[in-house]
């Protein structure tokens, strides 16, 4: 309490000493004394500052700016150094994956020299790394703003152009490496449709080669080749007959040509018969009673100039086509008769049942006796076309033999039903020929 009074007192007199003197320039302080001390209210004089020590004061400030200075400069150059390094990853990132090639085969080609060191050539691998490209490039964005931040705290600012312009780059690296990995799975998509495709493509020519095989292993063991057999009905029954194992698909033409042998009478029967649900008679050949040849195309009928009753072999071939019903005769490579509007515009139907030797009142059976074909058969093709007649002449006189596209005349391809009905070898072409 005393202590106060005494600050108080002091106080007083020296409001008192300065409002009664001009000011000199000097500056005094007050100090509590004990009561044991003097009284008299000693003055401490503050030391005057001099111009050698302001000197030094303004030395060490401007010292602090420069570091401060140089710190930021060292910070930018980091900052310049990591973008050009961006900069050169992205060229690098684009250039390795235009390289990537893809081979004929569907598959990966021989691996190239990796100019990047880190990007795979699997499209799964190279979108994993890119991914992880990514994400080192963020985490080198967290680092630069730490180091911003450190900046600010330590005095140095952190130039704001800088940053927005890494923020710019880091934007459009993000967006070209976004469309890198959608072209890389586009690839990815297409590279597995191709390899499907060709994988299919691959099964079926194997799956064709294997049939060819088994065609050949199963025919070739009494003939010289699948195709040199004949089938022999020698008796007009209904269970003796031959059966194609395969189907027509739909057709708007077609060509049938067949080596036939008979000398039944009175005709020669049903050498051939094509039966599809709802109609029985989708394309027959017969010959009943004393009537011609007839060529039956969806039940309805054209006469044909045929005559194959003498007990020799002959080639015959007809066409036809949708349009207009259009269709051709060919006896040992000669055509003998033509006409028109035979079902016309009516498509062949398909999944049907072929038998040979035996006329259709349902699909596949009912069969009748009285148009049973007696004789041999040989060589049944059929193709989905109309042959040329250059073609028909060059199977009717040996100079080639074509197979049909359709129904080719295979061992295996025929089934045999009925005691006396055989699959025998077939006389060479030469001895076929009607002058031979």
């Amino acid at each position: 309490m005393f202590s106060l009074l005494y600050g108080l007192l002091c106080f007083y007199v020296l409001g008192q000493q300065a409002s009664g003197q001009a000011d000199d320039g000097k500056r005094y302080i007050c100090r509590a004394v004990p009561l044991s001390g003097d009284a008299s209210c000693p003055v401490t004089l503050l030391p005057e500052l001099n111009t050698g020590s302001q000197e030094e004061e303004l030395r060490n400030t401007v010292m602090q700016l420069r570091e401060t200075i140089l710190q930021q400069k060292e910070t930018i150059s980091k900052q310049l150094g990591t973008i050009n390094e961006l900069t050169t990853k992205l060229s690098l990132c684009a250039s390795t994956t235009d390289d990537r090639k893809y081979e004929k085969q569907g598959s990966w080609g021989k691996e190239k020299q990796n100019t990047m060191g880190d990007v795979p050539r699997d499209p799964n691998d190279t979108i994993d790394s890119l991914g992880k490209t990514m994400q080192g490039l963020k985490d080198r964005l967290e680092n630069l703003e730490q180091q911003q931040m450190r900046a600010n705290v330590s005095g140095a600012t952190f130039p704001s152009e800088l940053r927005d312009l890494l923020q710019r780059r880091l934007g459009e690296l993000e967006k070209q490496l976004l469309k890198k990995v959608s072209n890389l799975e586009e690839e990815k998509s297409m590279l597995s449709n191709a390899t499907a495709a060709y994988r299919l493509k691959t099964e079926s020519t194997l799956n064709a080669l294997v049939e060819r095989i088994s065609e050949l292993e199963k025919g070739g063991g009494d003939f010289k080749s699948p195709e040199q057999f004949k089938l022999s009905l020698p008796q007009r029954t209904n269970y003796l007959y031959g059966r194609i194992t395969k189907s027509l698909p739909e057709m708007y033409a077609f060509t049938l040509c067949m080596w036939i042998k008979s000398s039944a009478s009175p005709g020669i029967g049903t050498p051939f018969s094509y039966g599809v649900p709802g109609q029985a008679n989708e394309i027959v050949l017969i010959e009943w009673g004393n009537n011609p040849i007839e060529l039956l195309i969806n039940d309805k009928v054209a006469q044909l100039p045929l005559e194959v009753r003498d007990g020799r072999w002959h080639h015959i071939c007809i066409s036809w086509t949708t349009r207009d019903g259009q269709w051709d005769a060919y006896q040992d490579g000669e055509k003998l008769g033509t006409g028109d509007n035979l079902a016309a515009w009516h498509p062949i139907k398909p999944g049907g049942v072929i038998i040979l030797g035996q006329e259709q009142d349902v699909v596949g059976g009912r069969f009748d006796a009285g148009q049973a074909f007696v004789g041999e058969l040989s060589q049944v093709n059929i193709w989905d076309r109309v042959l040329k007649p250059f073609e028909i002449q060059s199977m009717a006189n040996c100079s080639s033999y074509i197979p049909g596209n359709v129904i080719s005349w295979l061992a295996s391809n025929v089934e045999v039903f009925g005691r006396g009905a055989f699959k025998r070898p077939l006389e060479m072409c030469l001895e076929r020929l009607p002058n031979a």
